[in-house]
Order: C-alpha cells, then structure tokens, then sequence
C-alpha cells in the first residue's frame, strides 16, 4: 500500500537512495534538504511522487512553513523519515564548542523541529510511523566523536522517549542505527571504516523493515554486535581501547 512519506536529508546519502527506493516502491515522499536543485531533479523523474519542500531544517519557522505545504496537499503523513544531519570531528587540542552546537542544531533541533511539525499530520493516520536517522557510535565513546556521539546520544534518547509517550496514540518509532555507510559526509573521513556499506545496500535494508515498525533498524549486524559488546565493558577497558583507537599520539 503507497503511503504517504515525510523523507529529510534527501538529496544525498543514506537519504538520496532511501528516495530513490521507496519512490520505486510507489510510495509518495514530501521531499526535504537544502539543497533544492537535487530535490527538483528526483522530482522531475518522479513527478506524480514527489512534492517538494526545500528548506533548512535547523530554522523552526521553514520546517512550519514545510508541515504546512504537506498538510495542505495531503492532509496527513503516513511516516515522518527524519534522516537529515552532519558530522564534525573534534581536534581536542582545539576544542570549540561552536563545533557542538553545530552538530547539535542539525542532528538534534532540526530533528526536534521536524517532530513538532510532523506530529499533528501522523496523528491523522490511520496507521502511523515516526522514523528518526540514528547512529551506531551511541553503543561505544570513540575518539573525536564528542560532537556527533553526543547529538546521536540525544537523538536516541529523544526518539526512545518519544516511543513511551506516543505509543498510547499508536504512533509506533523506530531508530535507524547504521554503522558505516559510504556517503558524501564519511567520505571525508581519515580512519578506517570495516564494514562500510554502499548507500543503496542500507536503504534497501531500511526500506525492506519499515514496514514492520521495529523499535531500531542496526545494520551491519557484526558491527553492532561487536559495538555493543564492547559498550558492555568496565570503563576502565573503554578508556584503553579508546586510546588505542585515538591518533592523539601522531599529533605534535
């Protein structure tokens, strides 16, 4: 059955094949980034599918105006996606908490923002679906993640929470927790990346379980598995396995 999709950081990534794969599947996706031009071009291949609703997701103010162009073309949302974000990497001999509150504003607020508007519209639904962009690094602290770790961390914590106060209204969530996945943003990383999948491989696999509702989509699952079994460890080992990992001793 075609559903009617709220999909964000749709123009590249995880979120540009996630479109691609439920457009195929017939569904209809409220397309969302800032960058337009990417939105325009998947709308013109797909134009009885797709409705546009550009906008930078970190303004309170464009993500209402976005609620509202989808309430006024459909009524309602079937599944809110919340997949838009960034990552930074923290030097810590040069801490900035600029660096933080960037990542926070558009991993955390702009998901939070996104949750406001898309709420009244899931709530018109008879079978209603709220979907938020996780990550793998809240099993394990690692190096330089301060700022990204800590806006997944609150990500999951929002969305778990979420879960509790929705279920009485039958608004099922569902946390995607990817390991990695070879995009734009992890391109750029300097580290090794074992078991990195190819963006369309991990959106086939969200794809093929939102149906389900699942509480969390982890993928892949040897990388998890290991992540939450060291996570398990006495803080003590953490703190060794995560200097091992560090590259604090290649810097002079």
């Amino acid at each position: 059955m075609s559903r009617r999709i709220w999909l964000t950081g749709a123009s590249s990534g995880i979120g540009a094949a996630l479109a691609e794969v439920l457009l195929r599947d017939g569904h209809r996706l409220a397309v969302s980034a800032r960058d337009a031009a990417a939105l325009q071009r998947l709308a013109e291949r797909f134009p009885d599918q797709v409705l546009l609703a550009p906008g930078d997701l970190t303004d309170a103010e464009q993500v209402r105006a976005i609620g509202e162009r989808i309430a006024g073309h459909w009524g309602a949302l079937d599944q809110a996606i919340l997949n838009a974000g960034t990552c930074e990497y923290i030097e810590v001999d040069d801490f900035r908490a600029t660096a933080v509150e960037r990542v926070m504003r558009s991993n955390l607020m702009s998901a939070a923002h996104c949750v406001e508007a898309a709420l009244p519209l899931l709530r018109a639904s008879e079978r209603p679906h709220l979907v938020a962009m996780g990550s793998s690094v809240t099993y394990l602290p690692l190096p330089r993640a301060e700022a990204y770790g800590a806006s997944k961390a609150a990500v999951r914590y929002l969305f778990e929470s979420l879960r509790i106060d929705l279920a009485a209204e039958g608004i099922a969530v569902t946390l995607v927790s990817p390991g990695f996945v070879d995009t734009p943003l992890t391109r750029q990383n300097d580290f090794p990346m074992p078991m990195r999948w190819p963006a369309e491989k991990a959106a086939r696999h969200i794809a093929a379980r939102l149906d389900g509702q699942p509480y969390e989509i982890a993928f892949p699952t040897p990388f998890i598995t290991t992540l939450r079994l060291l996570g398990l460890l006495p803080a003590g080992l953490q703190l060794a396995l995560g200097k091992r990992l560090s590259r604090s001793e290649q810097r002079p």
